[in-house]
Order: structure tokens, then C-alpha cells, then sequence
């Protein structure tokens, strides 16, 4: 109770967000694992509790009032307080150590994944959870972060990995249907492709190699990097990659970088992490072996 007011139980809570999610006590108890009966009672005493109805019965399904969506927003944030809690007091017992991960999925995807087996096989005690944004609502910050930036921010622990050697590249199919370019003039003439709110763009490389404001033909552009990468593995066009990315479509020649066209970027991917006066042992693990794995990637 707070100041007097009694206050639902978490079960009544799952219930609420169920209905609200799922339009019907039928839908919420399969989600809830509890009966249509129990989930109708949770929903009843719930109601009695706030003095209101909690949602409108249409024929669509049930549907939240007003006060209804009140106590939904705010039974999100509760139910997820808790569970970071949870988290929390896991970490202080024995037995398996955890690790939230925040990792953009280009580099989960590229780098990361393919060589997380390595780390799992040699420390199975550790459990690492990938996740890659944070919600507004999120009470717990991650234990690390990687990102593609400059430099991290200020009070946080950061280690540069790889990405600021970045190659022109495309399939063979594409080089030999429009001509391998020895120099970023001849490169001009060919199909860009980028992700805009990448800072990888041919104006970087351009102005790099000494051709401020040469424009190159076309460019494709894409709302996702990884939409680049697979245009380019199909022989769409070319396109500006960090070369820790696609180390292995460059040794298998899936991806040709002719002339060896490259420029040196600002950006880089990071592993970082908050600046505490104590770092758990699973995350010392981590950061050991990642570091290492990186450092296979000389640039």
C-alpha cells in the first residue's frame, strides 16, 4: 500500500497488459498460462480496485478507457522494473553470470555472431543476452555497448575495435560487366550504394583520394546497411565497406576490391562500457577475448 492505497498484485498486471495487447480474456489466458475464469476474476477485482473500468467491451474486443490506458503505460514500466530487479539479484547468486550486450545488427550480423561461438564453447558459465536499442523505458543500462562513432562518449570505458579501413567494393559480376577501375575517376562512372544515415558516402572517399566534389554517376540508396551489402554481393554496384565487415567475402572473392580503392575513415566501431568502480568477472572475460578477436583485424 502507498499512503493508504491498496495496489494490484504483478499477476494482476500481466493480466491487464494481456487483455490490452491480445483484445480478449480468452487470448490473455493463453498468454497468461491461467484460466478464462481466473483472468476474468484478476480483471474484475482489478477494476473494483481502481473504481473504473479498466476497458470498453465492443464488438472488436475489449478496448482500453481512458483510465484503463493509464494503468496499462504505467503497468509496462512496473512489470519491467522488476525484471530488471530480477536481473539484478541474479547476478549477485552463484551459478550461470550474465551479460546484456547492445549491438547494431550490420556488426552482429558481419562479425560478432559468426565468431561468438568461439566465446560460448569456451565459457559456457557465462550467459551474454543481445539486444540492439535501448527502450526510453528501460531502467538498467546495458553492461556494454558497441558502436560506429568517432570516439564514445565521455564516462564511459571504450575500446576501439575496427572500421576505419574502408574499401571500395562490389561482386566480380559487376567488375566485369562495367570495367575494373584503377583510379577513383574511373570509379565515378559506375552505381553507388549507400545508406544514408551511414557515414560511409563517396564523397568521403572522393575527397580522400584528392577529388572534392567529383560526383560519381549514380547512387542507390537503402534504409538499411545490410540491404547494401547484399546489393553489392549481387553485383548491383559498388559500395564503401569497413574491411573487418567483409573479411571473409574478400578471401572468398564474393567481394572484389580492385586497385585497392580505400580511404581512411573517422569512424570506427567501439566496444564500450559504463565507468564503474568495480567490473564483474564475466565482463573482464568478455572484453579479453573480444579485444583479441579484433586484433586479428590489423588496421
Amino acid at each position: 500500500m502507498v499512503s493508504g492505497m491498496p495496489l494490484p498484485s504483478m499477476t494482476a498486471l500481466r493480466v491487464l497488459l494481456a487483455v490490452a495487447e491480445r483484445g480478449s480474456t480468452s487470448a490473455a489466458a493463453a498468454s497468461t498460462n491461467l484460466s478464462q475464469s481466473a483472468v476474468s476474476k484478476q480483471l474484475i477485482a482489478f477494476e473494483k480496485l481502481i473504481g473504473s473500468p479498466a476497458f470498453s467491451r465492443t464488438p472488436r474486443g475489449m478496448v482500453a478507457t481512458e483510465v484503463g490506458a493509464i494503468y496499462i503505460e504505467h503497468a509496462r514500466m512496473a512489470l519491467k522494473a522488476m525484471e530488471d530487479a530480477m536481473l539484478k539479484v541474479a547476478r549477485l547468486k552463484p551459478g550461470p553470470r550474465v551479460l546484456r550486450l547492445q549491438v547494431p545488427p550490420i556488426l552482429g550480423d558481419r562479425w560478432l555472431l559468426p565468431r561468438f561461438a568461439e566465446f560460448t564453447e569456451a565459457h559456457p558459465d557465462i550467459e551474454v543476452q543481445f539486444t540492439t536499442f535501448v527502450s526510453p523505458t528501460q531502467s538498467e543500462v546495458p553492461d556494454g555497448i558497441f558502436r560506429f562513432v568517432i570516439e564514445p562518449p565521455a564516462g564511459e570505458v571504450a575500446h576501439f575495435l575496427f572500421g576505419r579501413d574502408v574499401l571500395l567494393v562490389s561482386a566480380p559480376s559487376y567488375w566485369a560487366k562495367h570495367g575494373s577501375p584503377e583510379t577513383v575517376e574511373e570509379a565515378a562512372g559506375g552505381e553507388m550504394l549507400e545508406h544514408p544515415q551511414t557515414a560511409l558516402h563517396w564523397q568521403h572517399f572522393a575527397e580522400s583520394r584528392g577529388r572534392a566534389g567529383l560526383p560519381v554517376r549514380h547512387t542507390t540508396r537503402f534504409g538499411y546497411y545490410t540491404m547494401v551489402i547484399r546489393a553489392a554481393l549481387a553485383g548491383q554496384g559498388m559500395a564503401l565497406m569497413p574491411r573487418g565487415l567483409i573479411v571473409e567475402d574478400l578471401a572468398a572473392g564474393r567481394l572484389v576490391n580492385p586497385a585497392g580503392l580505400s580511404y581512411r575513415s573517422a569512424y570506427g566501431y567501439w566496444f564500450a562500457r559504463p565507468d564503474l568502480p568495480e567490473v564483474s568477472q564475466s565482463m573482464q572475460v568478455f572484453e579479453s577475448w573480444l579485444l583479441k578477436v579484433a586484433a586479428e583485424i590489423a588496421e
